[in-house]
């Protein structure tokens, strides 16, 4: 018999650490190679774990709700074989792992006094330290969190519901109340502070409101589109498309599509390869930035915005999107469409978009303004296609037709991307939709 520990494996290039949501197994359980053990959440999806081995689950090292960083053990598998234990006990010395020293690295330079080791013994988990830091918070202010967790462990919702409530300190050690004045403390030269985040205003209740906690995911989506706002200065170019000759198209081959590929030809995937033929045309589009530097990116990775059920958003993402033709394209969105409609997409689906689309006019919208995915630095709106007149040009003059129209709207980071790039960007795409080959097979 020998005993294995079973690690939070990696599940994403970005990722550091995830939740633990259920554990699908007990202890005494037998388990075999490769089936599920736990369910996990990190902050991109959420995701089973299988077992790396076959035998008996015979410790849970890391409860619900616990906080583990990737590489650190959750479990102990007992196995048949000779093999030498790698178990070691919880209560050993702990290890700092190195995706614990890269959380530590990250924090912002606060007060050394987080850093010092809790008087109570009282356990803290990385994700709880790294917010200390960023709000300043100090080892004998953590110490006095009440913790809602195993053995009285503080929580990332204990902490961020003691950090909204909490008195603000105005940086130079004196704490400002409502009540009182702003002491007058005096302080050497320095560069001009960012301004501060402006305050949430109070929200009043009345009887007959209804209060609905966000969820994990919503939670999620908040903080990324206030963070992502307050990275990039976000500008919005709009061109109408004529989309008569692909509308035209797409009715005519459908239906043999369906009956051959076993798939819908949808009109996401047609818009997708002129956005991946206009980025190879500008790719300085297909940038992130990284401080003072621009990284210009070899693949083309298009992320596509895909409603929930719940009512959530989510970005799945086709990888090298360049390297597909129209048909693999379509079976590909659908894919991802689908399996992101049924909580099925694995972290790789999520990682390394480098532009993304959304289809508002899947909504009845005309047109939207999205917000761009960090770290990318554009996004195109997809509008409803539309009947409406329009003048058309012929040999004979221009006269009135009904024709197809669809609205792109493209959002862009100002700090790369000017207003030139952004707009040509967009109008080539529209060129491309414009000029689609109706005579093509697929």
């Amino acid at each position: 018999m020998a005993s294995v520990e079973l690690i939070m494996p990696k599940m994403g290039e970005s990722i550091m650490e995830a939740t633990v949501l259920t554990w699908l197994k007990s202890e005494g359980d037998t388990i075999e190679q490769d089936e599920s053990v736990l369910e996990v959440a990190t902050d991109k999806v959420d995701t089973e774990v299988p077992s790396t081995h076959e035998g008996v689950l015979s410790q849970i090292l890391a409860q619900e709700g616990d906080v583990v960083p990737v590489g650190a053990p959750i479990a102990i598998i007992t196995t048949e074989g000779d093999e030498p234990a790698t178990t070691s006990s919880p209560q050993s010395e702990k290890v700092v792992t190195p995706i614990e020293q890269a959380v530590v690295a990250k924090a912002p330079a606060m007060s050394t006094a987080i850093l010092e080791k809790p008087v109570s013994g009282r356990f803290y988990s990385p994700l709880v330290m790294n917010i200390a830091r960023e709000e300043a918070i100090d080892m004998v202010e953590l110490e006095r969190i009440p913790g809602t967790g195993k053995e009285g462990r503080v929580t990332k919702k204990d902490i961020l519901a003691y950090v909204s409530t909490r008195t603000k300190s105005n940086g130079n050690g004196a704490v400002v109340t409502p009540d009182s004045p702003a002491p007058v403390v005096a302080t050497p030269l320095a560069p001009t502070p960012v301004a501060p985040a402006p305050k949430p205003q109070p929200v009043s209740v009345s009887a007959g409101d209804e209060i609905i906690e966000m969820d994990r995911m919503r939670k999620m989506i908040a903080g990324r589109m206030v963070d992502s706002k307050r990275i990039s200065p976000h500008v919005t170019s709009f061109v109408e498309a004529d989309m008569t000759g692909i509308v035209n198209w797409r009715n005519k081959i459908k239906k043999e599509f369906e009956a051959r590929e076993g798939e819908k030809m949808t009109f996401t995937p047609i818009i997708m390869e002129a956005v991946v033929k206009a980025i190879k045309d500008f790719p300085m589009v297909n940038v992130s930035v990284d401080g003072d530097n621009i990284i210009k990116k070899k693949n083309i990775n298009i992320g596509l915005a895909v409603a929930l059920p719940s009512g959530n958003l989510i970005v799945p993402v086709v990888h090298n999107a360049d390297q597909y033709n129209l048909a693999g394209l379509a079976k590909k969105v659908n894919d991802l469409a689908r399996r992101a409609r049924e909580n099925k997409l694995t972290p790789e689906d999520l990682d390394g978009g480098t532009y993304s689309i959304s289809n508002v006019g899947s909504f009845g919208n005309v047109m939207g303004t999205p917000i761009i995915m960090q770290p990318q630095v554009g996004i195109m709106a997809l509008g409803a296609i539309i009947k409406k007149p329009a003048v058309v040009e012929t040999a004979e003059g221009d006269m009135i037709a009904i024709r197809h129209k669809m609205f792109l709207s493209h959002s862009y980071d100002h700090r790369v991307v000017d207003g030139a790039l952004g707009g040509k960007m967009v109008r080539r795409v529209a060129d491309y939709l414009e000029n689609f080959d109706v005579n093509q097979t697929v």
